[in-house]
């Protein structure tokens, strides 16, 4: 086996967001993080990413709790919430305010698409106050590269790296990359295993570490099952939601797709499944594309 060597001071975690049921791309996410973590006897946590509430569907937050408990992916603590966190991410907010470290934005997005899609940094040394503006990093060390547990040193665009991202929205609502950077890090999470769809921001979430000065997480980024047309299987582009009822043909699917080979004896047994699955899982076999067309295969 190439995963990690057995560390009860392992912890992982599952952040979905609930604008809408979970699905089998959602599986891939959930089962890989819990059997990386379970296998090393460390633990696992959830996280309901409800940043964005006119993108949240109504419910589906407890929706996909309670498709966790019928997959037998049992979480350890309390589910962490964004929505009641937002004072904790203004208190990290000011205090890189306070140290020279954010500034205030007011360019549209037709400006900066019309600048070439790159922010170029317009309002950089202008002084502008807050009102309807974003918050921005000042970019001062930007990570060109960083080294994931499956692909090896993965390198971005580095007018990407460079860019000062957004912290906060100007609609007032705080920016991805801030609040899951404060989370992992309030959390101890040791490692961030997800889809590759977010390679890219790894690299500024990385100088989000360094700047506040917490330890940078391991990363774990893996394929994307994608639909017939080559889309990521999606809530927005319509992916069937997980049934409740039966959940280790869905299981099994899964283990396959992320190469674990699991025994066909197993394919309509939950339970021994996920322990098999806990027991044997090899991280070598799981597959280094970013993503593998992946269609609902019937399991008889």
């Amino acid at each position: 086996m190439s995963s990690p060597s057995h560390s009860p001071t392992y912890i992982g975690r599952f952040a979905p967001s609930p604008s809408g049921p979970l699905h089998f791309g959602s599986l891939i996410a959930a089962l890989s993080s819990y059997l990386v973590a379970r296998s090393q006897g460390g633990r696992w946590r959830v996280r309901m990413e409800d940043l964005d509430p006119p993108r949240e569907m109504p419910g589906a937050a407890d929706l996909i709790l309670r498709t966790l408990e019928a997959y037998g992916l049992e979480w350890d603590g309390e589910v962490v919430y964004q929505s009641r966190r937002h004072d904790r991410y203004q208190a990290v907010l000011d205090d890189l305010h306070a140290r020279g470290l954010t500034y205030f934005c007011h360019c549209t997005r037709a400006q900066i698409q019309a600048a070439g899609g790159l922010y170029p940094g317009t309002c950089r040394t202008a002084g502008l106050g807050p009102q309807g503006a974003a918050v921005r990093l000042w970019q001062e060390h930007p990570v060109y590269a960083f080294e994931d547990a499956l692909h090896g040193e993965i390198r971005v665009d580095a007018r990407l790296a460079a860019e000062d991202f957004i912290l906060k929205r100007r609609d007032g609502l705080f920016a991805y990359n801030l609040a899951v950077v404060i989370d992992d890090a309030d959390s101890g999470i040791t490692q961030v295993v997800r889809g590759a769809d977010l390679i890219e921001p790894t690299v500024r979430q990385i100088s989000l570490y360094q700047a506040l000065g917490r330890p940078v997480p391991g990363w774990l980024h893996l394929p994307l099952a994608l639909g017939a047309p080559g889309l990521k299987l999606s809530k927005q582009n319509h992916a069937p939601a997980l049934p409740l009822d039966e959940p280790a043909p869905q299981i099994w699917q899964a283990l396959s797709f992320l190469g674990q080979c699991p025994p066909l004896e197993l394919k309509h047994q939950h339970k021994p499944l996920l322990a098999w699955a806990i027991s044997h899982w090899q991280q070598d076999r799981v597959p280094r594309q970013q993503g593998i067309l992946w269609e609902n295969r019937e399991i008889r």
